[in-house]
């Protein structure tokens, strides 16, 4: 799929065939079916409707489902995402690093800069939990948690590192160790994730940018253009065929910002990057406009994200930094986090 924009005239997004399938044949529908147990929803009222409808079940919050079967109560939760968000701001307050080189394949560059940033002090069993090659199978990322979990030695309290690793400290045992450093994993390695991933989205998609474009208006439209969060599951609920009689009591329902962030009658051509259009528009209640789920249940990393991005962004800015021209196409591979891979940044 080609998107055009000021800097991105000659790029294509080449969209896994599955993406490209929903986006071919679904964009600008309500609502369509699947599979026989699947309803896809991207009409932004019935969507605003049934995010509104319920609190999302336990097993449908991405960072805290449950972790080894075991829940993870919403004030542990918040516990995390509290300490997360304090070595977020104290990673914002450090002078940031001279001579940095920020060139080469991202979001894997972006993604070491920030890990590296926000939790450098932390000890190796930890920080290798934010490799990305983790991503590539659940029992590659459990296999290393339960090694480094069984290692002798443990990290104590107090010790100079960052508040999400101190949480570690609290374990007792190696299935606490295990369960700790599980929810380390979870909350940490999706800001650096998100924000790097994002921030390559919006290189790929427009740079490079005019002097006078806010970073938080690239930002804004790269996330509708490719949602880090393409997709908001619901499993069936007694709520939803009241809502609409096309999903029935046995429907999961699928909500697919992907498409939304499309709609024709949502947006002025769709399809090209323009980071003006947020010059007029509220990002936190345009129909439709969900990159970071619902106003009833927002991600809690947002407000880390978008710091995070635009402080990034502006280093890559100011550093004159751009995709090279040689690559005119960058893949976007079915995963829960979406984005562009293996993008070639040069300096210009």
């Amino acid at each position: 799929m080609h998107i055009s924009g000021t800097g991105s005239r000659a790029r294509d997004v080449v969209f896994a065939p599955r993406l490209q399938a929903l986006l071919r044949d679904h964009q600008g529908e309500e609502v369509f079916r699947l599979d026989p147990g699947t309803v896809g929803v991207a009409g932004a009222v019935l969507a605003d409707r049934i995010l509104a409808a319920r609190p999302a079940a336990e097993d449908e919050r991405p960072t805290f489902k449950p972790l080894h079967g075991r829940s993870i109560p919403r004030a542990e939760a918040s516990t995390v995402m509290r300490a997360i968000g304090r070595d977020v701001r104290a990673a914002l307050k450090k002078p940031l690093p001279e001579g940095v080189d920020l060139t080469g394949e991202w979001p894997h560059v972006g993604h070491v800069f920030l890990r590296d940033l926000v939790l450098g002090a932390d000890p190796y069993r930890l920080r290798v939990l934010m490799d990305r090659a983790l991503e590539l199978t659940p029992k590659l990322t459990w296999t290393v948690i339960a090694t480094g979990a069984a290692l002798p030695g443990r990290l104590r309290p107090g010790a100079a590192v960052s508040a999400i690793a101190g949480l570690t400290a609290e374990a007792r045992n190696y299935g606490d160790r295990r369960y700790a450093m599980g929810l380390y994993r979870r909350a940490a390695a999706p800001v650096c994730f998100t924000v790097s991933t994002l921030v390559a989205n919006a290189l790929w998609l427009g740079s490079p940018f005019a002097d006078d474009v806010p970073n938080r208006n690239i930002l804004h439209e790269a996330m509708r253009l490719l949602p880090p969060s393409w997709n908001v599951l619901r499993k069936a609920s007694c709520e939803y065929p009241a809502l609409d009689p096309r999903i029935g009591a046995a429907d999961d329902v699928l909500i697919l910002p992907l498409l939304s962030h499309r709609d024709p009658a949502l947006w002025e051509d769709p399809e090209e990057f323009r980071p003006e259009r947020w010059d007029g528009l509220d990002p936190e209640d345009h129909p439709g406009y969900l990159p970071f789920g619902h106003v009833s249940e927002r991600c809690w990393g947002r407000h880390m994200v978008m710091p995070l991005a635009e402080m990034l962004l502006d280093m890559l800015r100011g550093g004159g930094l751009t995709v090279s021209p040689e690559q005119t196409s960058a893949r976007v591979p079915l995963a829960g986090l979406m984005g562009v891979c293996e993008v070639r940044v040069v300096r210009r």
